[in-house]
């Protein structure tokens, strides 16, 4: 294990002078983990590991400190390989954080999002947002080759276009399947037989471990 050093992979946490930081192996690239003290409770900012040495030997310094730490705690993504290398169920989750979503520009958002390239979507559209009208109208989404568009659509589309509101389009777009919007009565119109083409197109795990 290596001390505070600048690394390109821990990046500005490793310049901080109230974090516990370490590097795994020889290279930097390796690993880090960042943590600190607030009195006997151990926050860990962040473990990262590219090699399973790496990441046993990280975790490894943090479990040092059980004796003296009343609680550790830290954030993870939902599939997080800590949750693998404990042999008893000694971690749980304790708080789960919701973080907002508004699809401001439809069109463009459809555009930079990445798909599946495995994935072919054509499904018609049709979204109501008051706040943003130019989101507003009917669409005709297109998935191909891991690229989407969203171009109008004129007329009323057949067969029977989608139905969504902002909430139900953010939803879908950071992956909910329109099961849950349904629901939720966030999506409408369409079929459930259909529904599982922009399912596979849309379908994701966003998390974000940074907080602000």
């Amino acid at each position: 294990m290596a001390g505070c050093t600048q690394s390109s992979v821990a990046g500005r946490r490793l310049g901080r002078p109230d974090l516990y930081t370490y590097l795994a192996g020889d290279a930097a690239d390796d690993g880090f983990a960042a943590y600190r003290w607030t009195d006997r409770n151990l926050w860990v900012e962040r473990v990262h590991a590219r090699s399973p040495q790496a990441l046993r030997a990280l975790w490894s310094v943090i479990a040092s400190h059980s004796a003296n730490a009343a609680n550790v705690t830290g954030l993870t993504a939902p599939s997080d390989p800590f949750w693998w290398l404990t042999r008893e169920r000694d971690a749980t989750i304790t708080r789960r954080s919701m973080w907002m979503l508004r699809v401001v520009d439809l069109p463009a958002a459809i555009a930079a999002r990445g798909f599946r390239a495995a994935v072919s979507v054509s499904v018609p559209l049709l979204i109501t947002d008051q706040v943003r009208p130019a989101n507003e109208g009917s669409w005709q989404l297109t998935v191909t080759d891991g690229a989407g568009t969203l171009i109008p659509n004129g007329s009323m589309p057949s067969p029977v276009p989608l139905r969504l509101g902002p909430r139900g389009v953010a939803g879908l777009y950071a992956g909910t399947p329109l099961a849950t919007l349904r629901l939720a009565g966030l999506a409408s119109g369409g079929t459930r037989e259909t529904d599982a083409a922009p399912d596979a197109a849309f379908a994701a795990t966003p998390y974000m471990l940074d907080e602000f």
